[in-house]
């Protein structure tokens, strides 16, 4: 006899259903703002372009072994940074790692198709989770399962923010492992879940684990109010945190470095939380709204019309309506008080959006939904109280500016369908929640029709209210937002001319002032010093603005420095510049100059600190006076202007004006380079400015003093240098990166020592009796997280060792093993009655069968 073939289970089903409408509904509103891939407007706005598209870039090329650097350290931004700390923040979500499948110039590609899947897989775990809370239809779990991964908070605001969607899959995935904890399931796959989304991102998963726990303690209220193991909720919530502890513990390594990374960051910006207006948090749950600083709510109306309708829907246990009513009304409320606000946001007001734990109270509206859904649909008088309630509150939204000429008509078309859907499937008898027809009234006809249009009404509310809200964040998002240019010819040949001109490790080569990003390094390749992260490291800042460099972002976007003297103290012997116009043809050129090794020798002396002037902190690092400082440079000398705080154009004399940008909020104007004083010529546009007057024939002295005295040999490694001295060097090593938190030096075979700092860069005393230096480089934390990791590691193996002792001892299967809840639980367990009862009515049913 052949074996039957396994038939396709309803929570595959389901699982599809929410997997095809999310990736169909994103896929169409993309398509119809014309944004790419399926059109010419790009994507590449805010951090999206600017942060996180040039970091995935760099991944690529470190899974390809192309990079310059590794796990642990970064040699192509900001002259050697930390890399870890951003690889947790930025790049440590499974779902990043497949970028590798793309090619180098269809990065932007690769980060589309990533956040497609992030939302997919958000949509198939809460789905997985409806179908775990209660059982019921798996067309509804998957409808409510997409509606999720649709909400306003996705599409419009985690969309271009793609490690925030690592949240949004967190969120069911720890709501299922606090059922598993509740029904004694899965002890040791639980933490490994916990890990994985603290991995993933700490920053949202930290949320999730907090909306987790409130699930959780629903569940436990629910059933002690049902008299099911009354008598040890607290044994769950101790298993609980015990599971929640030991996952973190898990993902300590990573959490440790990119806590530390951020107590050593530049500060940013700080802000003082305002609650938004309650016209504005009700006008976000309607479709086509966006406002940078209020909630995104939009879920679709007919997931918003359940809601609505729970209180009011008599099927529903009074306790468990509720409960969930109460349970989403309190978190709408903690959004808005600034003690729990910032007990949501650890405890710090973000930059940027100050919203963003909306994704939890989206979550928990999808659960209250499927629960009024799951008992049945509701009555006439239940849904005429949700339509109600949700009619009024959007009449209330009227007076948010937020509301948008098509959020009207998509909404009342939204409820219309999801009304006449829901009216349908009531009459056509089906209860999603047990699959009986005990819902159609005596004399009504049932058509086989009025379920199949009933679903395609449901279902088309959903998809194109997230499709239209999809559309119209695009093309509201690409006006509000600055926007960075996508991959092109123009990054094709950048990258070219940086691969062409690269001699790393011997020179860096500099990607060039006219950037494409705050993170062109990381994008074309090269070893720069512009660097853009939450993790720009404090002392890099404050060195590169010492030297004359600019910053946006408050000081963690630090822009490359075209100067001279700057690329020979950090060994710059290649700097490729572009036309302002990038799509110009031939804008791409390289300019090569002599630079002295990674590794140069200071002679003895006391320390020298830095002053006010850029051009005499340049002098100072160099070792040689190079500039001359006049209202009027000499003939022949490269002029160069300083002033940080100026917002305008200089011109040195009838030459072309140069933009100076600066004095703005969290702006710093760069040091720039007006050109060549054919006579004489003074540049006075700003009276707090500075003018240098360089050298070049005293620049050429000073880089050939600092060769010969310099390393005769550099290697490089993934987490350090080595560098072989002349014999008998006095003085001080430096080394040509900035003076960050871990890294470690020894000279010969001495003991390694934390590095000293030379005016914010990397040095080695030296007695004259080594000949060779060496630094290695760790990132704080890594140690300690790694101790944590090995011993949350060893408890869970050790876990995993007596839980297989036990299954193997004697009186295997004597008795069914209870729960730390009390008797095992299962999703189809009704809401009211006990575990007992329900054990007595299947009883009867089979007695009956048999019978």
């Amino acid at each position: 006899m052949r074996p039957r073939r396994p038939a396709v289970t309803p929570r595959l089903r389901a699982t599809v259903l929410a997997t095809l409408l999310t990736v169909l509904a994103v896929c169409t509103g993309d398509a119809a703002a014309r944004i790419y891939p399926y059109g010419p407007r790009h994507r590449s706005i805010s951090d999206l372009g600017n942060q996180y598209i040039p970091f995935h870039a760099h991944l690529q090329d470190l899974l390809h072994g192309r990079a310059h650097g590794g796990l642990l350290l970064n040699w192509q931004s900001g002259f050697g940074t930390s890399f870890l700390p951003d690889l947790g923040t930025y790049l440590s979500s499974p779902f990043a790692l497949l970028v590798a499948a793309f090619p180098k110039d269809r990065i932007d590609l690769a980060v589309y198709v990533v956040t497609l899947l992030k939302m997919a897989a958000a949509s198939a775990a809460m789905t997985s989770l409806l179908l775990t809370l209660r059982p019921g239809r798996w067309w509804a779990a998957g409808l409510l399962g997409a509606s999720y991964a649709l909400c306003g908070w996705s599409v419009l605001e985690a969309s271009y923010n793609l490690m925030w969607l690592d949240g949004l899959v967190a969120f069911p995935l720890l709501c299922l492992v606090g059922e598993w904890v509740r029904n004694g399931r899965r002890p040791l796959l639980g933490p490994v879940v916990v890990a994985l989304a603290w991995t993933a991102n700490f920053y949202t998963a930290y949320m999730a684990t907090i909306g987790a726990a409130l699930v959780l303690l629903v569940r436990l209220l629910l059933i002690r109010g049902e008299g099911t193991g009354a008598h040890r909720p607290v044994r769950v919530l101790l298993r609980a945190a015990g599971t929640v502890l030991l996952g973190i513990g898990l993902s300590a390594p990573l959490l440790c470095t990119v806590f530390l990374g951020t107590r050593h960051a530049y500060p940013g910006w700080t802000r003082n939380f305002a609650p938004a207006s309650w016209t504005d948090v009700f006008a976000r749950t309607l479709p086509a709204t966006y406002s940078f600083s209020t909630p995104a709510l939009f879920l679709g109306t007919g997931t918003l019309l359940l809601v609505c309708a729970l209180a009011f829907h008599r099927a529903v246990p009074r306790r468990e309506r509720a409960a969930w009513t109460g349970l989403v009304v309190l978190v709408a409320l903690s959004m808005q008080w600034k003690p729990t606000h910032l007990f949501w946001h650890v405890f710090a007001t973000p930059n940027g959006s100050p919203y963003r734990q909306t994704f939890v109270l989206s979550g928990l509206l999808v659960i209250a939904a499927w629960t009024a859904l799951s008992y049945g649909v509701p009555g006439g008088r239940a849904l005429a109280g949700g339509a109600g309630v949700l009619t009024v509150g959007a009449a209330f939204a009227a007076f948010s500016r937020t509301v948008t000429v098509y959020t009207y008509p998509l909404f009342g078309l939204g409820l219309a369908a999801a009304v006449a859907g829901l009216v349908l499937l009531r009459r056509a008898g089906r209860q999603p929640g047990t699959g009986r027809t005990g819902d159609a009234r005596p004399g009504v006809r049932v058509r086989r029709w009025q379920p199949v249009v009933a679903v395609l009404l449901l279902v088309g509310a959903q998809a194109g209210q997230a499709a239209a809200t999809t559309a119209y964040a695009d093309r509201v998002k690409i006006h509000r937002l600055d926007d960075y240019a996508p991959w092109g010819r123009h990054l094709d040949d950048e990258a070219a001319a940086v691969a062409r001109a690269d001699g790393w490790p011997h020179y860096r080569t500099d990607p060039g002032r006219q950037q494409t990003t705050g993170n062109d390094p990381l994008l074309v390749g090269g070893e720069g010093g512009s660097y853009y992260s939450s993790m720009t490291p404090d002392p890099y800042t404050r060195t590169m603005a010492a030297l004359g460099a600019g910053w946006t972002s408050r000081g963690r976007n630090i822009q490359s420095l075209d100067n001279p003297v700057t690329d020979a103290i950090f060994s710059v012997g290649a700097r490729v510049r572009s036309a302002p116009d990038p799509k110009g043809a031939g804008a791409v050129t390289v300019t090569r100059a002599a630079a002295p090794p990674l590794v140069t020798v200071r002679p003895p002396g006391p320390a020298p600190h830095f002053g006010r002037s850029p051009f005499r902190n340049q002098e100072l690092l160099l070792g040689a006076d190079v500039y001359t400082y006049a209202d009027k440079c000499p003939a022949g000398t490269d002029v160069f202007y300083s002033a940080p705080d100026f917002t305008g154009l200089a011109q040195l004399g009838s030459g072309e004006p140069v933009e100076l940008r600066g004095g703005q909020r969290g702006r710093r104007a760069a040091l720039q380079p007006m050109g060549r004083a054919p006579g004489g010529a003074a540049v006075t546009p700003h009276p707090h400015g500075r003018t240098g007057c360089l050298s070049r024939p005293e620049l050429a002295r000073a880089v050939n003093h600092l060769t010969e005295t310099g390393a005769t040999s550099v290697q490089v490694t993934d987490d350090g240098v080595r560098a072989q001295l002349p014999p008998g060097s006095k003085g001080t090593a430096v080394f040509a990166m900035p003076r960050i938190s871990g890294w470690q030096c020894h000279t010969g075979h001495g003991a390694d020592h934390p590095a000293r700092s030379y005016l914010g860069l990397v040095a080695v005393p030296l007695t004259g009796d080594a000949t060779s230096v060496s630094c290695g480089f760790r990132p704080p934390g890594l140690r300690i997280g790694s101790a944590v990791g090995g011993l949350a590691l060893a408890l869970l193996i050790g876990a995993a060792v007596v839980r297989g002792v036990r299954r193997r001892g004697p009186g295997r299967g004597a008795s069914a093993p209870t729960t730390a809840a009390g008797p095992p639980l299962t999703a189809a367990t009704p809401a009211a009655g006990s575990g007992v009862a329900a054990a007595v009515s299947s009883a009867r049913r089979t007695a009956g069968r048999r019978g």
